[in-house]
């Protein structure tokens, strides 16, 4: 039989979760998260993790299943999201994934690029230059070395220029160059549906979801994580405008507020980065029975 891998994608806030579940209880299977920060057990509120009761009702795989002390990318979640995908494949022919971080679905579909071992001495030096002169001074250097990669990098994020540069300077050749490498091709047939509605109704949806945060105790469980908040897992939306609020740089509404604006910014950056895959057909979150007239039409399903 052939085997399917159904890949369900969209912004952050548009129900990716509840039509998941509803997609897996139809068809008698489990769901894989690509989500790269629900994977994180120290993290719950300020993910979205799903709840006790969604976890019950579908078995879920990665979510809380590792610590945020661990070393963990995307590289490595394609390694063990393969190895399960094959072990579960053994007793099933669907499989659902779904999750909004980009690099993850990527490199569960297409694999990640090759890149080669950047000198330590050069990421050390990023780093005290970070410290020292501040992002900025990373942003440019980076706009400098690699303007195509500048283009696309969460220029908050300092981890991911940092990599990008001792990549550059460790090879002299852009980052992007090494991010192109052929796609990988995988034993089952991989079927991608997007999730997406107005834009106003999202946007009203992610706020309302940071109000619900916000109330069930987020800024308790960012303070409980002041320790770890150097580590790539908490530089992410929810956490760091916590942060800054704690540093006392801003006040607690003007960080929720923030935490909105930038959710809603990222919501627009997965979407226009989910729409450049022509493979993605898209649908209306409310539409559970056609996704799954779709995916029967589709499958061997529409064989029997």
């Amino acid at each position: 039989m052939q085997k399917y891998l159904i890949v369900i994608t969209g912004p952050t806030g548009i129900g990716k979760t509840g039509v998941a579940i509803q997609l897996a209880k139809h068809f008698g299977t489990e769901i894989i998260s690509a989500d790269s920060r629900q994977l994180f057990k120290e993290l719950y509120i300020g993910t979205a993790t799903p709840n006790p009761h969604e976890l019950s009702e579908v078995k879920h795989h990665f979510i809380q299943s590792h610590s945020i002390t661990d070393n963990y990318n995307a590289s490595r979640y394609e390694t063990e999201a393969l190895q399960l995908i094959n072990e579960l494949f053994t007793k099933t022919n669907f499989l659902f994934l779904t999750g909004g971080s980009m690099l993850y679905i990527d490199a569960v579909c297409q694999g990640i690029d090759e890149m080669p071992d950047a000198d330590p001495e050069i990421r050390l030096n990023l780093k005290l230059k970070l410290e020292n002169e501040g992002i900025e001074s990373l942003r440019l250097q980076l706009k400098q070395l690699d303007p195509d990669y500048y283009q696309i990098v969460d220029l908050k994020n300092p981890n991911r220029i940092i990599h990008a540069l001792e990549i550059c300077l460790t090879t002299g050749k852009p980052y992007s160059s090494f991010r192109t490498n052929p796609k990988k091709q995988r034993p089952f047939t991989i079927i991608k549906i997007g999730l997406d509605c107005d834009r106003q109704i999202l946007h009203d949806r992610i706020n309302t979801r940071v109000d619900k945060m916000v109330n069930i105790g987020l800024e308790r469980e960012v303070r409980s994580l002041l320790q770890y908040r150097n580590m790539n897992a908490l530089n992410t939306v929810g956490y760091r405008e916590l942060f800054e609020y704690f540093d006392g740089k801003t006040s607690l509404e003007t960080a929720i507020e923030l935490i909105k604006r930038n959710t809603r910014r990222y919501a627009r950056k997965q979407l226009t980065w989910f729409r450049n895959d022509q493979q993605t057909t898209w649908f209306h979150p409310e539409n559970v029975t056609e996704i799954i007239k779709y995916i029967e039409l589709n499958t061997s399903l529409k064989n029997e």
